[in-house]
């Protein structure tokens, strides 16, 4: 989440993917969070990157907080479903990531 918010959604997938490299082997309920950590990093690369051609005509300045705000919302709620123990599959993530 550091990562994401300092470098305006850039670097979450750097701290996300090593996380996930870091961790995986610690057992499949890490290793689920690890992945949909990652997961969601990258739908949000693409969202940001699609984001980037439509900021000429306005609407990518809406779309590139919507994906940072949204990443935001579903980093904090799987922390906190992780924290109580909880399995947690985030919404509208593709789970490429396994």
């Amino acid at each position: 989440l550091v990562a994401m918010v300092v470098s305006a959604g850039t670097l979450g997938f750097v701290g996300s993917l090593v996380i996930y490299l870091l961790y995986k082997d610690r057992g499949p309920f890490v290793r689920w969070h690890a992945a949909n950590s990652l997961n969601v990093q990258i739908i949000t690369g693409i969202v940001l990157l699609i984001s980037f051609p439509f900021m000429l005509v306005g609407i990518g300045f809406l779309t590139y907080g919507l994906a940072l705000v949204f990443a935001f919302v579903v980093h904090i709620i799987a922390a906190a479903k992780a924290n109580q123990g909880e399995w947690f599959r985030p919404p509208m993530t593709p789970h490429w990531v396994k």
